[in-house]
């Protein structure tokens, strides 16, 4: 009896020592794991800082802009030489002219042809539509002689902001040698100056840096939006009542489903593809027009405000259903005065996250059109537009050095955009959302 005693006890304690051991190692596997995570996510928090960094620091510079003060005479010999204060005259003046004679009268040293053109494309090509423009809004200027602060040319706003070299072989440098002492002796005599780059929030795209602006994609993706949203938002909403509230359950309705579930996980640009056959080549509406862009973006964006508006249905408990039918409800009246009140925040905050998709986007948008450059700012959704995604994708493909710090400065732009609505649809998620 006791032989059997000593050895039920042995292997109790031998059980007890294998389950001890087991557990130091689950408890070992379970810390590793917590530190797997752990590196995870601060490696992750570490790209994000990197890749953050990277484009402030390249892009906050474009929100300023280099002037250069000339002291311009409006020579009415050249700008209006009948004297009428003509419109039409000033508009066809030769401002250009102006800005040259001003910039010899302040180098007058400078005689060879070649070091001229040096000379004059320190001023940007924009300079002397700004003159016209200035000289339009009060032709009392005619005559005179008064300091303008003109646009400098886009090497020369980069090399005062110290992103390109003075020193090395002048062959391989942007600015040369006699543009840098020119430069320096603005400088020396207060005639250069840094301020808020106006153009870049307020112009359509050019082909000349310091000239390019935002405006123009920023109105594209308003009115690209505004269809999107038009269209998207009611039909999916529309759709998720039905197929969560009043659809038979079926085989049909089971395909339907399955194939928006498909369609959400569907690669964008294949809508792109979509669009690019069925409105453009088919309907024959206009190529780069918001309006195909919002069509486009209502196909990508309506699976997921579907499958958000059915998720939001769902959460709402059964027992609301059953006690307004229970108070003589009609299944309408159920639907609409009782579950969908509870319903739409939730909806909300995903359509809202479906606009914030349909914002970055671009893959789609490049099919159909919108990446043509487009100077002028679209004024209806008809209108020839880009978007700011692909906006920024143009820049980036740009050789100029000026492009770098305007396509990360739009970066930086469309993040805020993207920014604010995800935060819009998570303080809208709190702050209606009723939790059961």
């Amino acid at each position: 009896m006791n032989e059997i005693s000593d050895v039920s006890g042995q292997y109790s304690r031998r059980t007890i020592d294998i389950v001890h051991a087991s557990l130091v190692k689950r408890r070992r596997a379970e810390k590793r794991f917590q530190l797997y995570g752990l590196v995870s996510i601060v490696l992750g928090l570490c790209f994000l800082v990197i890749l953050f960094g990277s484009i402030i620091s390249k892009g906050y510079t474009a929100f300023q802009q280099t002037f250069i003060g000339l002291d311009i005479y409006f020579d009415p010999q050249l700008i209006d030489p009948e004297g009428r204060r003509d419109p039409n005259t000033l508009m066809e003046g030769n401002y250009d002219r102006l800005l040259k004679n001003a910039m010899s009268s302040l180098f007058p040293d400078v005689k060879e042809r070649r070091a001229k053109r040096s000379l004059y494309g320190l001023v940007s090509v924009g300079a002397s539509f700004d003159l016209r423009a200035q000289v339009l809004a009060r032709p009392d200027l005619v005559g005179s002689t008064g300091r303008v602060w003109v646009l400098a040319d886009d090497d020369v706003d980069m090399f005062v902001k110290g992103q390109l070299e003075r020193t090395g072989v002048e062959a391989d440098r942007r600015i040369k040698d006699n543009q840098i002492a020119w430069i320096d002796k603005l400088e020396a005599e207060s005639r250069i100056k840094k301020s808020l780059n106006t153009a870049f929030f307020a112009s359509g795209d050019s082909r000349e840096p310091e000239l390019a602006g935002i405006w123009g994609a920023v109105m594209g993706s308003l009115f690209t939006l505004l269809v999107t949203l038009g269209l998207s938002l009611p039909i999916g909403m529309a759709a998720a009542i039905y197929l969560e509230e009043f659809a038979p359950r079926n085989r049909w309705t089971d395909f339907i489903e399955v194939n928006i579930n498909n369609l959400a996980a569907v690669p964008s640009i294949v809508f792109g593809l979509l669009g690019l056959a069925v409105f453009i080549n088919f309907f024959g509406l206009p190529r780069s027009s918001p309006l195909v862009g919002g069509l486009v973006l209502t196909l990508m964006t309506l699976p997921v405000i579907i499958i958000a508006g059915r998720s939001a249905l769902k959460a709402v408990p059964p027992s609301v259903r059953e006690a307004a039918l229970g108070v003589g409800a009609s299944p309408m009246q159920t639907v609409f005065h009782h579950v969908l009140p509870l319903a739409v925040p939730g909806m909300m905050t995903g359509a809202i996250i479906g606009m914030a998709r349909a914002l970055g986007e671009s893959a789609p948008l490049l099919m159909i059109g919108m990446v043509a450059f487009i100077v002028d700012v679209p004024g209806s959704i008809m209108e020839p537009s880009t978007v700011l995604p692909v906006q920024i994708f143009l820049w980036a493909d740009s050789p100029e050095r000026g492009f770098v710090e305007r396509t990360s400065a739009a970066i930086m732009v469309l993040l805020l955009f993207l920014i604010f609505m995800n935060g819009l649809a998570v303080y809208i998620r709190r702050r209606f959302e009723r939790r059961w």
